[in-house]
């Protein structure tokens, strides 16, 4: 019999897919790409949603060309996914839609009506998660209001879930990505039956959750059938990608801080628990489940959703620049020209972002940035500020202040990125891996199938299998006063 020393990650992102094999072998894990697929939201009458039939067929592919790579030597699957959003399935086991994306205009309001029906600052006692506009609390406020979806579903998957119920037919709710819900309790450990009951979301569509790290057993004989897995383990791995990504941070002791930059950056430390009070409630952080019965402490922030939008736009014009280029020619451009709040709420949503950020710039008094190197070096300085503006938050909820900050994720590849984050906030950037999420995915199912011990046992493997840079903080003045600039520029609803 061959070695079963394959174990593959699918690796959903809200762009884009993998299947990634991680080989075991002598104490590291070497990462392969087997199959790389894009996605975009279906755009229907109801809204904009995922589509879930391809995005099936596109994992079933990527497991059937791991098999013509590796063979019997598969042992293990696992999923993870972006945040929030969820498929709703009947007793059948049939998906009621396609799932909703997380920036459907559905949400609109529902913040607002979820706190008329229980205050703010309980649903945060309670959940210990940030408010923002597409948790999904909000997003089945908004299947009430469109009809009877809920009253015919008998189950809500998240995605990452629902990817394990077309593997295994299993209905599970894994930790780490019900906690990204705000119906998730954080002390209690369980779906707290107190929001759900205020917000009049059905209990039954809530399971018990089970922890990253559970097998759950083989693939169905038609997953076997169209892609010749064989005696595979599907394992649940930190269904929220972050949750992989976090687990993954090379970290040897003391205080876990990291960034994990993609779509999203992600900005906070790892805690053995919650951290619910008046102040992080007013400071908008948030307790999301790691591995390893860790809690991840953090905040959101916009990340290279406007690089990733401004690059969209402009491929849509004809103009193909990659990332590499945008980063060029920002790294030529002259610093501190323009700057925004990244996290100002007319960014948010798809379109010409460009041209939001030049009208921005426009409204707030300073120059408009009219070249690609001025756009991105705007997009840069203004992440990197914002960093700043959240470590400082971040840092007065702790008893000590970490001597340095982990960027993991792709976004750790723009080295000019990262050396303004550091610059920004003041303190060493070590930046890898950037396979943070797939490592951390497989990790996880060796950790289940006894081949490694435990999560720090996990991470000296992790440092072994992927290298990481270190970027030093400079120009200390120049970036406090660009800080200082920053903090003036009102958000665009205080115009209103």
């Amino acid at each position: 019999m061959s070695v079963k020393n394959i174990h593959l990650a699918i690796d959903l992102g809200a762009g884009s897919g993998r299947v990634l094999a991680g080989e075991w072998h002598e104490g590291r894990i070497d990462l392969h790409e087997i199959h790389r697929f894009t996605h975009q939201p279906l755009t229907l009458d109801s809204g904009h949603h995922w589509d879930a039939v391809t995005l099936r067929q596109d994992i079933l592919d990527g497991l059937k060309l791991a098999v013509d790579r590796f063979g019997s030597r598969i042992a293990s699957v696992g999923a993870d996914t972006w945040g929030v959003d969820y498929g709703l399935v009947d007793e059948s086991g049939e998906l009621l839609c396609h799932p909703f994306q997380y920036r459907d205009s559905r949400t609109d309001g529902m913040m607002e009506r979820a706190a008329e029906r229980m205050p703010q600052n309980e649903i945060y006692a309670r959940t210990g998660i940030q408010f923002m506009f597409f948790n999904t609390l909000n997003q089945l406020l908004g299947e009430q209001a469109q009809g009877s979806r809920l009253d015919e579903a008998a189950d809500l998957l998240f995605m990452p879930d629902l990817v394990s119920f077309w593997l295994t037919g299993k209905r599970v709710q894994e930790r780490t990505i019900a906690s990204t819900s705000q119906l998730y309790n954080p002390t209690i450990k369980e779906g707290d039956p107190g929001v759900s009951e205020a917000m009049g979301v059905p209990a039954r569509l809530f399971k018990p959750v089970v922890d990253p790290g559970t097998v759950l057993g083989p693939v169905t004989a038609e997953v076997a059938e169209a892609t010749d897995l064989q005696d595979v383990q599907v394992v649940t791995v930190g269904g929220h990608d972050t949750a992989s990504a976090v687990a993954a941070v090379p970290a040897t002791g003391g205080i876990v801080a990291y960034l994990s930059s993609g779509t999203w950056s992600l900005m906070g430390v790892e805690r053995p628990d919650p951290m619910i009070s008046l102040e992080s409630f007013a400071d908008g952080f948030t307790n999301e489940i790691g591995v390893g019965d860790t809690v991840r402490f953090l905040k959101n922030i916009c990340g290279l959703w406007l690089i990733q939008e401004s690059r969209r736009t402009w491929q849509e014009r004809g103009e193909e620049i990659s990332f590499a280029e945008m980063s060029a020619q920002a790294k030529a451009a002259k610093p501190f020209r323009s700057l925004i709040n990244p996290d100002d709420p007319i960014f948010a949503t798809p379109g010409d972002m460009p041209r939001r950020i030049r009208e921005r710039c426009a409204a707030t008094g300073q120059p408009v940035p009219e070249s690609v190197g001025q756009l991105v070096r705007c997009i840069y300085e203004s992440l990197a500020l914002r960093y700043r503006q959240v470590w400082r938050r971040l840092i007065s909820h702790l008893p000590a202040t970490p001597n340095c900050i982990h960027i993991v994720g792709g976004g750790c590849q723009d080295r000019l990125l990262n050396q303004m984050a550091a610059n920004a906030i003041g303190v060493t950037v070590k930046a890898g891996p950037v396979e943070a999420t797939g490592l951390g995915s497989i990790m996880t199912q060796l950790i289940a199938l006894g081949k490694i011990p435990d999560l720090a046992a996990g991470r000296v493997v992790v440092g072994a299998s992927e290298s990481s840079e270190n970027f030093l903080p400079q120009d200390a003045p120049a970036w406090n006063n660009a800080a200082k600039k920053l903090e003036k520029l009102p958000l665009s609803s205080d115009s209103e």
